[in-house]
């Protein structure tokens, strides 16, 4: 799972376009959160942290950093509400496509502007969704270095309030050239306390995203210091 792309695309990505082949399917979603939450907290050292900042109800964006494959899958199980995530496109072949559909994910092709990704999000927050993204673009240091425009074009055009989540321990837990994680590694997800833009101006404009998205940086990367722990 990854994150989206820079916003407000003037031209369309020569990328072939992927999609979800199945509909979302909120039995399978219920499903797949409680077992992989099971297997998260048997395998790992589980903890997770300021769940009560989540919203209960309303449109929210989860912006979370991005260090190890595992941080997509972990954030969609022990979300304090089912929450759509942006996903790679990669991803969306075949049978992972229906299954993609079911579990309520949504493609993005990386590396280029996503309009149809854009689109998607904003009508899932206009129907009043929590929708995930992964703000760095790929997997990296996790340390919100860069934060890819969508974040904050999708904060700006829906009004929704964005909660910071820190992932510790995910790239220990499962290091890369590793297919198995290793047993008990401590791991933990924070959520800390939304984020609401105060940037003023046209939301279509380059310069406001691009001022709303190093004020959402400042403050994921406020959130990721304060929740660290010493000797992590």
């Amino acid at each position: 799972m990854t994150a989206l792309p820079t916003a407000a695309p003037a031209l369309p990505s020569p990328v072939p376009r992927r999609r979800a082949t199945g509909r979302t399917r909120p039995p399978v979603i219920r499903g797949v959160r409680l077992v992989g939450t099971g297997l998260a907290r048997l395998i790992l050292t589980l903890r997770i942290e300021g769940a009560e900042h989540v919203p209960t109800t309303g449109a929210v964006l989860l912006a979370g950093n991005h260090s190890g494959i595992l941080d997509g899958p972990l954030v969609f199980f022990v979300s304090p509400r089912p929450a759509s995530l942006l996903t790679k496109s990669e991803v969306f072949v075949g049978f992972w496509a229906r299954c993609c559909g079911w579990l309520g994910l949504i493609p993005v092709h990386r590396g280029s502007p996503d309009r149809a990704a854009m689109k998607a999000g904003l009508a899932h927050l206009a129907a009043g969704g929590a929708l995930g993204v992964f703000p760095e673009g790929t997997r990296g240091t996790g340390s919100f270095d860069q934060v890819a425009d969508g974040l904050a074009y999708l904060a700006l055009r829906s009004g929704a309030p964005v909660v910071p989540i820190a992932v510790h321990g995910t790239n220990a837990a499962l290091p890369k050239g590793r297919r198995v994680p290793l047993l008990r590694t401590p791991v933990r997800v924070v959520f800390g306390p939304p984020v609401h833009l105060e940037t003023a101006g046209n939301p279509r404009a380059r310069s406001t995203v691009r001022a709303a998205a190093e004020q959402l940086r400042l403050a994921l990367v406020d959130h990721l210091l304060q929740s660290s722990e010493p000797g992590r």
